[in-house]
């Protein structure tokens, strides 16, 4: 063939230069530049992360030695005796309840008639919390003590930052002005301390007075079931009982000089059951019931999601005909498109008042939970979460299904399989690796949302009564991402509540890190089991 007569390549290499480079370096450039700014955007997510939560730990090492230094810790033990009565008292108000919903619901009573049965149980009841009195004042005294002595140190940390602050900008007179007492914390708990003698007369007489009450007729209750619950509750109070020489050894081992561990101001926040902030008493920064709030609906959600997801990606790549898969794919896909904020009004106004009403049906009945009590709760929260990971595990999924190589599926086919032996058997497990990817990316989806969970979970800081089993569901909680939204415009910026709430974003974003790791990993196993 004549040199003339051939075609043209394709590509031609020309000398124009831009900056210097070539048309290839720039086009090198730009693609390495995109790549590097993804680099550094994750590199500035997390300094700024590590940079604002950082600080956290120390600040909540001081608080805690604060609390200890006051004296809050030392009254603690004796609220929480005190708070441990009032859950035994709530025990009696909820038999009673009970009672007398048996009399007026089921025997046809009137309301005068079932108050004068119950006339012995309140008199028991009575006499029960009155034993609690003298302890409940001298906790009374104790706390003021107390809160007086923080008051003061509180005072004492805002002048000194204020001397701090004017020493700083140079106005020497101004801050010699500002008044610094030093406290003298051993002679401000002398009070405390010298409560401990007048502590085991009361809880001597406490105990005593219990067991009068232990001791009196119980009072007749319309049920088996109501008086066994009664004994139990007598065992209750004998277990209550039994703790009071373990609050005394407390007390004298108590020392306010002793060091708050590092490793304590972590441990409280890992470990950590309450999140209370602006308290009169004290903060407490635990992340407990928020990361078990965020793993319920996030269980939920893929209780529910992943065999829709998983389904469906089956359906459309194995299954649908072109037809089918033109129209439920971008449909599915569409779903991810739906502001969170849209799934949230539809949850409150909707979801969460149509999964009452089901839950109060009789036939129902038998579903832990039913009737739920509240409609914003894990489950509401967790079925919206679903909707949200469905198209994620569907796309991923299907993206899987379609890696499968074609020939393991003719192979199946020409040893005599049948369409669905081919899809169980062969297809399945050959994409499991990829499926299983895809769960893990929908959940790390569903345990990073914020505006669903904020709207429809309840926002109630409390880990679940899980002693109800799976009811446990149905109770309001409260999530990570939610306590960040929430308190987020609440707090002043550099203290330690807004630092706490970075050290939680901290942890969502490792748990995002560890998700994607999986992920990857599982992937990469995937692809050489198939190569």
């Amino acid at each position: 063939m004549e040199s003339s007569s051939r075609p043209p390549f394709a590509i031609t290499k020309t000398k124009t230069r831009f900056l210097g480079l070539t048309l290839d370096e720039c086009v090198q450039a730009f693609f390495g530049g995109n790549a590097l700014v993804a680099v550094i955007v994750l590199g500035l997510i997390t300094i700024f992360l590590f940079r604002e939560g950082s600080g956290f730990f120390t600040q909540n090492r001081a608080n805690l030695e604060l609390y200890r230094t006051a004296g809050l810790e030392y009254v603690d033990h004796l609220r929480q005796q005190e708070e441990d009565h009032t859950a035994l008292t709530r025990y009696l108000f909820d038999l009673r309840v009970r009672a007398f919903q048996h009399y007026t619901d089921e025997e046809g009573v009137d309301l005068a008639e079932a108050n004068q049965r119950l006339m012995a149980f309140d008199d028991y009841s009575y006499d029960f919390g009155d034993t609690v009195e003298p302890l409940r004042g001298a906790v009374l005294d104790l706390s003021d003590v107390a809160t007086a002595i923080k008051t003061k140190a509180l005072i004492n940390e805002d002048r000194i930052e204020e001397r701090r602050q004017l020493l700083a900008e140079g106005k020497d007179a101004e801050a010699a002005a500002v008044q610094i007492t030093d406290i003298d914390f051993d002679a401000e708990l002398q009070p405390l301390l010298a409560f401990r003698p007048h502590y085991g007369e009361i809880n001597a007489a406490f105990s005593a007075s219990l067991d009068e009450v232990l001791e009196q007729q119980p009072p007749a209750l319309p049920t088996p079931v109501l008086q066994k619950r009664f004994a139990r509750f007598r065992e209750l109070v004998r277990e209550y009982q039994a703790t009071f020489p373990a609050i005394e050894t407390a007390l004298d081992a108590w020392d306010h000089t002793k060091p708050v561990s590092f490793a304590k101001a972590f441990s409280s926040f890992v470990t950590g059951s309450r999140w209370l902030t602006a308290s009169f008493w004290q903060d407490w920064y635990g992340v407990v019931p928020l990361f078990v709030g965020s793993l319920m609906v996030s269980i939920v959600a893929l209780v529910i999601a992943v065999p829709l997801g998983v389904g469906a990606a089956i359906y459309v790549n194995q299954l649908a005909s072109p037809r089918e898969q033109r129209f439920i794919k971008p449909c599915i896909e569409f779903i991810s498109a739906i502001p969170s904020v849209v799934l949230g009004f539809f949850g409150i106004a909707v979801l969460g008042q149509a999964i009452r009403l089901l839950s109060e049906w009789q036939a129902l009945s038998w579903v832990p939970g039913f009737p739920v009590a509240e409609r914003l709760n894990a489950l509401t929260a967790g079925v919206l979460l679903a909707l949200i990971a469905v198209p994620t595990i569907f796309t991923l999924a299907e993206d899987a299904l379609q890696n499968v190589p074609r020939a393991f599926k003719e192979a199946s086919f020409a040893l005599g399989a049948t369409r669905l032996q081919t899809i169980l058997r062969i297809i399945m497990p050959a994409a499991l690796s990829g499926i299983v990817s895809a769960m893990l990316l929908g959940f790390g989806r569903v345990i990073g949302e914020t505006m669903v969970v904020l709207l429809c979970a309840g926002n109630r800081i409390a880990i679940p009564d899980f002693t109800t089993g799976f009811a446990a569901f149905t109770q309001p909680v409260h999530t990570m991402t939610g306590i960040i939204a929430q308190e987020m415009g609440e707090v002043v910026q550099g203290g330690i509540h807004y630092r706490a709430l970075f050290v939680v974003g901290m942890l969502l974003f490792f748990i995002a890190l560890l998700i994607n790791f999986l992920a990857q990993k599982i992937v990469h196993r995937y692809r050489i089991s198939i190569g």
